[in-house]
Order: structure tokens, then C-alpha cells, then sequence
């Protein structure tokens, strides 16, 4: 399975004018197929109007389950374009809708092609792409007196903060990616002299920034 995987943090929007047609391009990050075609038809239903709704999509975090559409522009040049582009960005589980109000002016096929692909192009680049990986949830409690240290240390390492409870002590529930997991119940015990108890309840994926 695949320790981790580019995707999108969220959605974004841009929009673009070309030969007088007007491109929406919406990017999100989706899990699976049904919320795919979710997002498609909330873009879709958003814009009844417009001349087509083409989409793209990579559906899962292996980046096998593709589909696109060109809805009724000329088949080759809207969909498959687009889906390149998420393709040559390494992307998974994210889907693309490019949404065009026809302006009067036909682009010929090639134009279409490099309207549509740009489109997405222009968009990711102002996305906030991060990277999924395979971490550790972990629930650290320490006591009240190391409590600033614990939090220097967590923010020092590069552990993610889910989550911080007060009661007896503080507890921190963080997620520790999995190949530097020895080095974290290492670190940490030494960063607070041995006083803190660390119990590891499960993996999942949790988005890094992309630096």
C-alpha cells in the first residue's frame, strides 16, 4: 500500500476569459468515486446554464480509478486533457471541474485542448497541494509543569497537533509519521526527563504542507 500521496488541502477556484468564453475551473480534494460525482453534480447543478460541465478525476490514493468527461465538447478535448494535467502533478484522490460559458468564437481542437489543460494548470498552481501520509496517532500525556516543554518539543519535531485536552495533566493527541516513530517516543522522553506516557491508537493518513 502506498505510504503516502499528493492530493489537494480543501477547494479552489479561478476563472479565466478566453476568446470571449468564460472558463470556472473548481479543484477539490474527494475520497472515492461517489464523492467524485458529488462534487460534479453540486458544480453542475451551480451552473445550469452553462455550454458544458467537463470534468476529471483520480478517485483514489493508488491513482488507478480515473474518469473524465468532455460533455459535449469534441470528444479528446476537454476531459483527457484535463485529467493529464493531475496526472503530470502526481495528484490523488482529487477532482477537477472546468465549467464553460460559450462566448461566440469557436477554438478549433487544439484550442480547446490547451484551453481546457491550462485551465486546470493555472488553477493547481494556485491550490494548496499537501502530502498524505501514513502516521501514527498518539496520545501523549505529560504533566502540567512540562507542559511548555512538551509543546516546544511537538512543534519542533514536526508532529501535527490534532487535538489538546486539560484535566489531570495536558494531553496531546498528535499524528507522527510512521518511519519516524522510534525517534519520537525517543525525543520526547528526553525533551521532558522520562515524564511522559505515550500510547500509539492507531494509523491513518493525515495531509502534510508541501514545502
Amino acid at each position: 500500500m502506498e505510504s503516502k500521496y499528493l492530493s489537494l488541502a480543501g477547494g479552489t477556484e479561478t476563472e479565466k476569459i478566453i476568446e470571449k468564453s468564460r472558463f470556472i475551473t473548481v479543484s477539490r480534494h474527494i475520497c472515492g468515486d461517489e464523492e467524485a460525482k458529488s462534487f460534479i453534480a453540486e458544480i453542475a447543478a451551480k451552473h445550469p446554464f452553462a455550454t458544458h460541465n467537463c470534468y476529471a478525476y483520480i478517485a483514489d490514493r493508488a491513482g488507478n480509478f480515473m474518469r473524465f468527461s468532455d460533455n459535449g465538447e469534441p470528444q479528446g478535448t476537454a476531459g483527457m486533457p484535463m485529467l493529464e494535467v493531475l496526472r503530470a502533478k502526481n495528484l490523488r484522490e482529487c477532482a477537477v471541474v472546468v465549467t464553460r460559458y460559450f462566448g461566440g468564437i469557436k477554438l478549433g481542437a487544439g484550442g480547446l485542448v490547451r484551453a481546457y489543460s491550462g485551465c486546470v494548470a493555472e488553477n493547481l498552481s494556485s491550490a494548496r497541494i499537501v502530502s498524505y501520509e501514513m502516521c501514527a496517532e498518539c496520545h501523549c500525556l505529560v504533566g502540567y509543569p512540562e507542559a511548555e516543554t512538551a509543546s516546544r518539543f511537538l512543534a519542533g519535531f514536526g508532529a501535527e497537533i490534532l487535538d489538546t485536552q486539560y484535566f489531570d495533566g495536558v494531553a496531546y493527541i498528535v499524528a507522527v509519521k510512521c518511519g519516524g516513530l522510534d525517534d519520537f517516543y525517543r525525543a520526547f522522553a528526553d525533551a521532558v526527563n522520562g515524564r511522559v506516557k505515550i500510547e500509539k491508537k492507531g494509523e491513518r493518513f493525515f495531509p502534510f504542507p508541501v514545502k
